[in-house]
């Protein structure tokens, strides 16, 4: 087995479906490795099915998933890579993944990742993803980088493994502990600030104004383009991550998807301690209207997401609120 599974009381087809995906993780890592010296995994290979431009690494990935998991109790495999659910067999879970998060960093060395949920499969294909994301059973993701790690949540906490290179085991570390709140930093696209809904640009406006603001304090942007590795950030240092909808066509959604992207992340943000939510309502409410569709997406430190969500009503209120008073 390449994922230590000890003390966690899982039934025996999820406990197979994570060491399926953790044995594609630790390929893939080493593939990345070795970027540029056997083939450029950044080339671009066709649309898929959102419209974003596919890298030679998206499909390989997408392939590589799909393949290992077939003869595990995953009945419906859903991609952002592929048009429609693949039925796989017979099996009591359904499977949604996003192969390659950040493949726009794939050539600059950039940490990249695979951001999954799992749900218990449904009587149809579109009944088993198109539900409120509370249900789902599993959510998580694996980050290429200097480390490659999985982390991981079954709704009891977030469980979090290193990839050892020297075995290509999984060894399990500590549980992730609450999401630290109290942090300077946030993330956010500056250069789309002109396409902004009015709360967001205010919420940013009086970060930027800094210890003369109302906030009275400074703050910190950082962007990455990989929401594995954003999410990573805020697990371990805490802060706020961005990506509302906005004017441009084709961004009134945002450009994140619900089923593939968010509703995961919102999973474990939650069992951390954390929020998540679309601005104002949370993503584990909602159940997307199509396999593909877009959210905006906000999650993080809890009393900061809560605090967006008062941009929305008062902005002037909403920036001068002691955080005491967006504590749970």
């Amino acid at each position: 087995m390449s994922l230590d599974l000890d003390g966690l009381a899982l039934a025996p087809e999820l406990a197979d479906v994570m060491q399926r995906l953790s044995i594609v993780g630790a390929r893939l890592q080493r593939l990345i490795a070795r970027n540029g010296i056997d083939q450029d995994l950044a080339a671009a290979r066709g649309t898929n099915a959102g419209g974003d431009g596919q890298k030679a690494l998206d499909v390989m990935a997408d392939a590589a998933y799909m393949e290992a998991l077939k003869g595990s109790a995953v009945a419906f495999y859903a991609s952002e890579e592929e048009d429609e659910i693949l039925t796989l067999g017979p099996g009591t879970l359904a499977l949604a993944v996003d192969p390659l998060d950040g493949s726009s960093n794939i050539d600059v060395n950039v940490s990249i990742g695979t951001i999954f949920s799992i749900f218990p499969a449904a009587a149809t294909p579109e009944a088993s993803f198109l539900r409120p994301a509370r249900e789902q059973i599993a959510g998580g993701y694996m980050i290429f980088g200097p480390q490659c790690a999985l982390v991981a949540t079954f709704g009891d906490g977030v469980h979090h493994w290193i990839l050892d290179p020297d075995t290509g085991r999984f060894e399990r570390q500590p549980d992730f502990a609450p999401i630290p709140k109290d942090t300077s930093e946030f993330a956010i696209n500056a250069s789309n600030k002109r396409h902004w809904p009015a709360p967001i640009r205010a919420y940013v406006d009086d970060l930027i104004a800094g210890e003369e603001g109302p906030r009275g304090r400074n703050f910190n942007m950082r962007w990455i383009a990989s929401l594995v590795a954003e999410t990573h950030r805020i697990l371990r240092r805490g802060g706020v991550f961005l990506y509302p909808g906005d004017s441009r066509k084709g961004y009134e959604r945002g450009r994140l998807r619900h089923v593939y992207e968010c509703a995961p992340i919102a999973f474990v943000i939650e069992q951390a301690g954390g929020r998540a939510t679309d601005g104002v309502h949370p993503i584990l409410d909602q159940a997307p209207d199509s396999l593909h569709a877009r959210t905006p997406f906000v999650f993080g430190t809890a009393p900061k997401v809560k605090r967006i969500a008062h941009y929305y009503d008062s902005p002037e209120t909403a920036a001068v609120m002691p955080d005491e008073h967006l504590m749970p």
